[in-house]
C-alpha cells in the first residue's frame, strides 16, 4: 500500500486511503462473539467490523477498561489471554476483582506482562469504576486514577464509553513523522491534538482511524527500519 500526501491531502484523506485498503476493524474485540446481523464477520469473530453497538452492556464495558490496561507494554493478543483467563475464573468484574487476591490476579494475567503491576492497576481501577455508579469518567478523572495514562485513558473514553477521544499511539507517532506530517520528537498531547485539528469530531470515525493506524502500523513500522518502498514520504515527489 502506498500513503499519497502529495496532493494537498489531508490526515482525514490519509484515514480515507487506510479505509479503503483495509476496511472497517470492528475494534474493540471483545470475548464475546459478534451475534449482530449487522456485522461483517457475524458470529464468526470477536470483533465487529461494521457493529458501532458496542459496548453492548455494563459487562462488556468494564471488559474494554480491563483490556486498555493489560495491553499497556503488550500486544494485544497476549492482553486477551489474560482477559480470557479473568473471565474463565470469573472475577472479569468490578466487584470480584475488588475482592480477588492480588496473588490470584497476578497468576491470571501473566500473559499480559509486567504482571505484578497491572494486577494493582486492575484493582486499583476496579474501585474507581465502582465508585462511578454507572455514570461516565471525564479523560482527568481517569489520568488522576493511578496507573491511567493519556493512551489508556483515550481508548476506555473511546472504546468503553464512546466518547470522541483520538488515540495516538508509538504506531501513530511513527506512521505521521515517517510521512513528514509531525516531529518524531512529538508528545502525545500534541500529537493528540494536531490529529483532532485535522480530522472531524467523530467518535466512529476515531475509532477506526486508530485500528486502522495499529493495522497498518503492524505491517510498516515495526522495528527499527520502516519500509520506504511502500510509504511515500510528505515531501517525495
Amino acid at each position: 500500500m502506498r500513503l499519497d500526501t502529495n496532493k494537498e491531502t489531508s490526515l482525514y484523506a490519509i484515514y480515507r486511503q487506510l479505509y479503503e485498503h483495509y476496511g472497517e476493524q470492528g475494534w474493540w474485540p471483545v470475548i464475546e462473539k459478534c451475534s449482530d446481523k449487522d456485522c461483517v464477520e457475524g458470529w464468526e469473530s470477536k470483533y465487529h467490523p461494521g457493529c458501532y453497538k458496542y459496548p453492548r452492556n455494563r459487562r462488556e464495558e468494564f471488559q474494554i477498561c480491563a483490556g486498555a490496561i493489560l495491553t499497556q507494554n503488550t500486544a494485544w493478543d497476549n492482553a486477551a489471554k489474560a482477559l480470557e483467563n479473568l473471565a474463565a475464573a470469573e472475577v472479569l468484574d468490578a466487584e470480584k476483582l475488588v475482592n480477588a487476591e492480588e496473588i490470584s490476579v497476578r497468576n491470571l494475567i501473566k500473559p499480559s506482562g509486567y504482571y505484578n503491576i497491572k494486577s494493582r492497576k486492575l484493582k486499583v481501577f476496579a474501585k474507581f469504576y465502582l465508585a462511578l455508579a454507572g455514570e461516565v469518567p471525564t479523560r482527568q478523572q481517569l489520568l488522576n486514577t493511578w496507573g491511567i495514562g493519556p493512551e489508556t485513558a483515550d481508548s476506555i473514553r473511546l472504546y468503553a464509553y464512546n466518547q470522541p477521544e483520538m488515540v495516538v499511539d508509538a504506531y501513530t507517532r511513527r506512521m505521521l513523522s515517517f510521512l513528514g506530517l509531525v516531529s518524531s520528537e512529538i508528545s502525545y498531547n500534541e500529537l493528540k491534538d494536531y490529529c483532532c485539528k485535522n480530522l472531524p469530531a467523530d467518535t466512529c470515525l476515531y475509532q477506526e482511524f486508530h485500528a486502522l493506524i495499529v493495522a497498518h502500523g503492524k505491517r510498516y513500522y515495526t522495528g527499527k527500519q520502516y519500509y520506504e518502498p511502500v510509504i511515500c514520504r510528505a515531501n517525495s515527489k
